[in-house]
């Protein structure tokens, strides 16, 4: 399918830049930490602000409207069905969900990656108190070392984008290792999901956790957590209160009977006005993605690689090559004898974010920016 290039369409590419406020103020090269609100997500949690303040719940069927609405506008994003979508605080809670629910025995063997943030690495090392090894793999190892790894295995994960290097993994491939060894297949998606593609049922993933505020353009502490439908009598829900049980519009009634899709996974009230900013940021991009298709990923590849370039051009050191099958959106680099964190404060002297992680300086440019932006960044290394 060819890629249509929005910002070819200079009426169409200024409406979208029109909806980052953040572009007054700042030229924002941080979205794998902390992005900036997308104006539909912002203006979507003004009205649950607003409306909270001046009725009350008196349009409490609206609030759960949105639930509906964001499990819906999740699932679109990754093939799934919104029975498989459930609402979470965050990344950390959607693995823990999996981690904590699994019944796991002794000699139980999970496949996990030494270069994971740790969200994505000390659930797992904890189970080696329950018996359970831990067969630890780097994420530049091979497909065939992953096939190796997987044999006998309970469980694999792994991030999609890893938060430092950006080195973005073949989904599909590890699926298919996964699927014919028999092995639960886990994907922390944070640093991918809204941008790149993932489709859990062409990739054969059986759970996923991300949050949105980070390339899905919403706010902190509103997360998706997938669950396929035939894995989810597998993984009991942990944390447990009102709404896990089928009934729980039913005060009175005493029956733990389990909801009957990932609404499971939600213990009690969720975070309203947070559902509101992401299930608008959702749509956004899923949007944008029918429209376009393809053109996210394009954009943000091609702002990343002139990143790069630029850096390499001002004698920096990448941290890893970048190829267009594993590129995303985050590069790192830095030079021998340049403290990254006075680079990161140059830069934010003059109104560009970006962040330093364990030495190295982590830009993150989203889509919407352009590339005399980029270009502005780069002349200041």
């Amino acid at each position: 399918m060819p890629i249509h290039d929005f910002t070819s369409q200079p009426d169409t590419w200024q409406h979208y830049r029109s909806q980052f406020p953040v572009l007054a103020n700042l030229t924002y090269l941080n979205h794998a930490a902390v992005a900036p609100l997308c104006k539909p997500a912002a203006d979507a949690m003004r009205w649950n602000a607003d409306d909270a303040e001046t009725w009350g719940s008196f349009h409490y069927d609206r609030w759960m409207q949105c639930y509906d609405d964001f499990r819906a506008q999740a699932a679109r994003m990754i093939n799934a069905a919104p029975g498989e979508i459930a609402i979470v605080k965050n990344t950390s809670e959607g693995i823990a969900t999996v981690q904590m629910g699994l019944d796991w025995r002794a000699g139980d063997v999970v496949v996990a990656f030494r270069e994971e943030f740790p969200a994505n690495y000390f659930p797992w090392q904890r189970l080696e108190s329950k018996g359970v090894s831990i067969r630890w793999l780097s994420i530049y190892d091979s497909l065939d070392q992953i096939d190796d790894a997987a044999n006998g295995a309970r469980l694999l994960a792994i991030s999609y984008v890893n938060y430092l290097s950006g080195h973005r993994v073949d989904l599909d491939a590890i699926g298919e290792i996964c699927a014919r060894h028999g092995v639960f297949y886990f994907v922390d998606a944070i640093q991918g999901l809204g941008v790149y593609p993932i489709d859990v049922r062409r990739a054969k993933i059986q759970a996923l956790a991300a949050d949105g505020h980070k390339w899905l353009l919403g706010p902190e502490g509103c997360g998706v957590l997938y669950i396929q439908q035939d894995q989810q009598d597998a993984i009991e829900p942990v944390e447990f209160g009102w709404t896990n049980v089928a009934g729980y519009n039913d005060y009175a009634s005493r029956d733990m009977a389990l909801r009957t899709d990932a609404g499971r996974y939600e213990c009690g009230t969720l975070n309203t006005v947070g559902c509101f900013g992401l299930e608008a940021s959702m749509r956004f991009l899923n949007d944008i993605e029918a429209t376009y298709p393809g053109a996210l990923a394009q954009r943000i590849t091609q702002l990343a690689d002139r990143l790069a370039a630029g850096a390499l051009a001002k004698g920096y050191q990448l941290m890893i090559d970048r190829h267009p099958a594993s590129a995303a959106g985050i590069v790192s680099f830095r030079k021998e004898g340049i403290d990254s964190r006075m680079t990161v404060a140059k830069l934010r002297a003059a109104k560009i974010t970006s962040a330093p992680r364990q030495g190295w300086i982590r830009v993150s440019p989203h889509f919407y920016l352009e590339t005399a932006e980029v270009d502005r960044a780069i002349d200041l290394l």
